[in-house]
């Protein structure tokens, strides 16, 4: 893929991509043969958003450029929040992202059987115990950060008596909560990390995969080095909470004596006006205030997808963010917003559409007559071609588009001024109508027959362009307008309460807009610039010939004007 070739170059000449050359150092000194092997290990807990992109892009674009390979490895070790739609949802949306796995989809429910082999033998080696302390008494005895632990009194049980604990364990003897094994570490220790963690608990919950075949199950500190290890991962990439995981995860490497790969943090990638924790947008979905885990309005990939984000935009901005490694960066949501409009710029045909319409008569115009105007479809792509866009006597406008009483620089329709229409004829406005509450319904104007195309022979120079819809032809739909779910730049502060930053006007449905006919043959999945008005994208919920749209993003770029002045962005 090209986009990795230039994250490369770019990352290397800011010296950003430290993960780059730590593998090249590796691959210098001979450690792991030259090989390059990563992973993604999503947990199947909930839909992937745009923080996870940065993670995607890191692990399966290491393992391409260096010629190696990415797994995709499902953490199912934690049933009660996991099921098959969110293994399907992030496999959709990983190869949405233009990344494959091959051959290599795995998940820790595969190794099983060997973590608790592996966990036997920390048993049979003095390096685990079965523990029959309470999750709130372990808690306790593990002590603050200021203030050391206590042993468990069942630290020094021997190594018989733990397996065969273990054992029974297994076989679902005991009820929830009731054993756990840890491992046997260093209960004063200042990383809390190390404090005998636990391994495995009791938890009798039927697993999406292996049914009820376990009543226990590994923790993630266990399961993650081990699956990392049988699978031959040499780069485990985390993101920067999982600093402080590295010493166990190098200790269970390192007391079972198996294959070690090195486990690398980066920094996390956060986005203002919205939230990256896959538990509060679950609530948001469970809650109803949002449609679904694909709502245009989450940060979710499927909710980006469905919102007509491209693949390529989403990239572009992970690339633009980088991949640094002391901080996790709370980045703009305009950063996103103009890497959607510089792509679909690019790839996206024009349509006319009025999503608040106001009615306009030519009166001059022959009444039963129909002319077609070619209009590009792309002006960014000579190779798009043209579309027919039928005209007639009665047209649609924006009603924005029409004042009485014109502001200052106000260049559109008012009394007595003329403008042109997209691509037609140049009108003059000349009379106004109202309804019986005094609210203006129509107008009625003049066109200009010389000026076909929308320019005049003798010069006469014209400011204002209008996009129109023919009214007889006219393809009624609903749009939906979306904008930023919250209020809040950081709902997630602590002094914001972010249930209650949610905007209420993030989401304006409009029916009864007027469309161009060409419309009405849009599948889901099309992008559109509607002009002068934004970027749109047909839901994948429409009906056959009558599709609704979604707003992408208006045609403002507040991102692009700052680069321009050179200002500076968080």
């Amino acid at each position: 893929m090209p986009y990795i070739a230039a994250l490369m170059a770019s990352e290397t000449a800011a010296g950003r991509n430290f993960v780059h050359r730590i593998v090249e150092e590796h691959n210098a000194s001979g450690r792991f043969g030259g090989e390059v092997v990563t992973r993604f290990p999503p947990e199947p807990n909930g839909y992937l958003h745009v923080g996870h992109v940065k993670a995607i892009a890191l692990d399966f674009g290491t393992a391409e450029a260096y010629g190696g390979r990415c797994h995709l490895r499902f953490d199912d070790t934690n049933p009660s929040k996991e099921n098959d739609e969110y293994v399907d949802a992030i496999q959709r949306d990983v190869r949405w992202l233009g990344f494959d796995w091959g051959k290599h989809l795995y998940f820790a429910s595969d190794h099983f059987e060997q973590l608790y082999e592996l966990a036997r033998q920390l048993i049979r080696d003095g390096h685990a115990y079965v523990c029959e302390l309470s999750p709130e008494e372990i808690g306790e005895y593990r002590g603050q950060p200021t203030r050391p632990g206590r042993p468990s009194p069942w630290r020094e049980r021997p190594p018989e008596e733990s397996l065969d604990l273990f054992a029974r364990m297994r076989a679902g003897e005991f009820p929830d909560g009731s054993r756990t094994l840890r491992a046997r570490i260093d209960v004063d220790s200042p990383n809390m990390n190390l404090r005998d963690p636990v391994l495995y608990r009791i938890q009798h919950v039927r697993h999406h995969r292996t049914g009820d075949a376990w009543p226990i199950y590994p923790m993630y500190d266990f399961t993650h080095p081990l699956s990392d290890s049988i699978e031959g991962v040499t780069h485990s990439l985390c993101s920067l909470e999982f600093e402080n995981h590295r010493p166990l995860y190098d200790w269970v490497l390192d007391r079972l004596g198996v294959h070690h790969p090195q486990q690398i943090e980066f920094g996390r990638l956060n986005l203002e006006y919205t939230l990256m924790s896959k538990r509060k947008l679950g609530e948001l979905v469970a809650s109803g205030q949002v449609d679904g885990w694909d709502d245009p309005r989450l940060p979710t990939i499927s909710g980006l997808r469905r919102r007509g984000f491209t693949p390529a935009s989403v990239r572009a901005f992970v690339e633009r963010v980088g991949m640094g490694r002391k901080d996790d960066a709370t980045v703009e949501w305009a950063l996103l917003e103009h890497c959607a409009r510089e792509d679909l710029n690019r790839t996206s045909q024009r349509a006319l559409a009025v999503l608040d319409p106001l009615r306009v008569v030519l009166t001059n115009y022959p009444e039963d007559q129909v002319e077609h105007f070619e209009l590009a479809n792309n002006p960014e792509d000579a190779s798009a071609g043209t579309r027919s866009v039928p005209f007639g006597r009665e047209l649609f406008i924006e009603r924005d588009d029409f004042r009485e009483d014109p502001p200052h620089k106000f260049f559109r329709l008012a009394p007595g001024r003329e403008v042109r229409l997209r691509g037609a004829y140049l009108v003059t406005c000349q009379e106004v109508v109202r309804d019986a509450d005094g609210s203006v319904v129509e107008l009625r104007c003049s066109y200009d027959p010389e000026t076909r195309g929308g320019d005049a022979p003798d010069g006469r120079k014209v400011k204002g362009t209008l996009h129109w819809v023919s009214a007889a032809h006219a393809l009624d739909a609903e749009v939906r307008l979306y904008d930023k779910l919250f209020s809040h730049p950081r709902p997630e502060d602590a002094e914001v309460d972010w249930r209650q930053a949610i905007d209420p006007a993030s989401l304006e449905a409009r029916r009864g807009c007027k469309l161009e006919p060409s419309l009405a043959k849009a599948k889901p999945g099309d992008r559109f610039q509607f002009e002068r008005l934004g970027y749109f994208c047909v839901d994948p919920g429409s009906a056959p010939g009558a599709p609704v749209f979604n707003r992408t993003v208006t045609l403002r770029d507040t991102w692009a004007k700052l680069a321009a002045r050179g200002e500076k962005r968080s």
